[in-house]
């Protein structure tokens, strides 16, 4: 789930995805799309380390906590999703270096890893490392998987994503993430013996 949320959820990446598959075509888009599998790898890698040195209760139910709130900022721009207006200028190719440093510098990636995505992969390494591997497939597997069908259905209809069926799919996901910070915000509680 959280990576089908991340992959539709409105956003300096998918905005790209859009941008490139309407001013060019399918392939542009799907190059955008691709981006994470580049520039994910060093977040990753770093806040695995940083997750597995300070691994300690306190630590791991902070982030547990900065987690949910993040969630629930998701969770909300989920709900107040209201469509996406279109762009109509045009630009030069190159969609996947555009991709790239749009990822780099989009801060949602550092603080997904850093608060949900390392302490889960964490966590699911100590039960065994197949968890942790299969939720790290399982999340690049959606959230790659639901931009590039995004490229997909825009390259043959403009108008999707103002359509009620994207909307309310956002208004759902949105719902999910609330959902996934209970869980966090629960986690957290548990970290510090409050539960």
């Amino acid at each position: 789930m959280l990576g089908l949320s991340a992959g539709i959820a409105p956003g300096p990446l998918l905005t790209l995805v859009i941008t490139e598959t309407l001013r060019h075509d399918l392939r542009a888009g799907v190059k955008v799309s691709l981006a994470p599998l580049i520039t994910d790898l060093p977040i990753v890698l770093m806040t695995l380390l940083l997750a597995s040195r300070f691994s300690t209760a306190p630590v791991l139910g902070t982030l547990s906590f900065l987690g949910a709130a993040f969630l629930v900022y998701l969770g909300l721009e989920g709900l107040r999703f209201r469509g996406v207006e279109l762009p109509e200028e045009a630009t030069s190719p190159r969609s996947l270096k555009k991709g790239v440093i749009a990822n780099l510098l989009n801060p949602h990636p550092y603080v997904f890893w850093l608060s949900i995505g390392a302490p889960t992969v964490v966590k699911a390494y100590k039960e065994d490392i197949v968890l942790s591997i299969q939720y790290l497939l399982g999340f690049y597997v959606c959230l790659i998987g639901a931009k590039v069908l995004v490229a997909v259905v825009i390259s043959r209809s403009k108008t999707l994503l103002k359509t009620r069926a994207y909307v309310y799919t956002n208004k759902l996901l949105g719902l999910l993430l609330l959902i996934f910070a209970l869980l966090f915000t629960r986690q957290g509680l548990q970290y510090f013996g409050v539960i």
